[in-house]
């Protein structure tokens, strides 16, 4: 991997599985610092704000801060507010985003945009049925992400991109999509960490979101074997990853092999 100049890191699966941390992953984290070369959290995650994330990640012991982290509910609002401004916006998504979603009005009746994210307990018959009303009523649909499903400590679970393919089907919308594998989200976020797109690797557990996601967008992708991979993933994907390591804690030895 000799000529990557800068690091984004997904965070569930790469970093933490149900915030318990990954071995390696806080001397990894060192490591990249001490090295000096710059890195971005990114995430399709939308339970907790990016400095809610950061926060629990120190506490799983990866010292990170909220200027670290980029998620799919930030890109999220930035596409409303430069799409959809002042726009009534029905959110159907687990956790609390809304401090990533400054300016935006959600409302329960008459949205004119249904952003669909992480899957959780208000994915009931009744919220998906209204978000499907507000659809045929000429609502725009917006997906923070399109994963299917994660891992947590107790196996996989379903997530938000299950219920926007249904949508789509339903409704013969097709999805705006703001988090991983949108370019626009790989390429916003190297950006940010200023290196260039064939010089920068992102590093992910999700073949498809993550890795094959980023390499469309230019950047090198690296699988990890932890969090969602299963073995499976390589035999029916699409594409191949450009590296695949056993966890994080074998990129530093990766990146500048001694």
């Amino acid at each position: 991997m000799d000529g990557i100049d800068g690091v984004l890191l997904d965070i569930d699966g790469v970093l933490v599985v149900s915030w318990e941390q990954i071995p390696g992953a806080a001397q990894t984290v060192r490591w990249l610092r001490a090295q000096g070369i710059p890195f971005l959290l990114i995430t399709n995650t939308t339970t907790h704000s990016r400095h809610e994330l950061a926060r629990t990640l120190r506490d799983a012991g990866v010292d990170v801060s909220g200027e670290d982290v980029v998620t799919a509910v930030v890109m999220t609002g930035a596409y409303l507010r430069s799409h959809h401004p002042g726009a009534k916006v029905f959110l159907l998504s687990d956790g609390d985003p809304m401090d990533d979603l400054p300016e935006v009005e959600v409302v329960e009746e008459g949205a004119e945009v249904v952003v669909v994210g992480g899957a959780g307990p208000d994915f009931s018959y009744d919220r998906l049925n209204r978000a499907f009303s507000m659809l045929m009523d000429g609502a725009a649909l917006v997906g923070m992400h399109r994963n299917m499903y994660w891992r947590t400590t107790e196996g996989l679970q379903l997530d938000g991109g299950a219920f926007i393919v249904g949508l789509e089907a339903a409704t013969g919308r097709n999805a705006v999509v703001c988090g991983k594998p949108s370019p626009t989200f790989f390429h916003e976020a190297v950006g940010m960490v200023g290196t260039r797109l064939e010089r920068t690797a992102m590093v992910g557990d999700d073949i498809v979101n993550d890795v094959l996601g980023a390499q469309a967008a230019g950047i090198v992708g690296i699988l990890v074997r932890t969090g969602k991979f299963m073995p499976t993933d390589l035999e029916r994907a699409s594409g191949k990853p450009d590296h695949v390591i056993d966890s994080i804690a074998d990129l530093p030895r990766s990146l500048r092999p001694s």
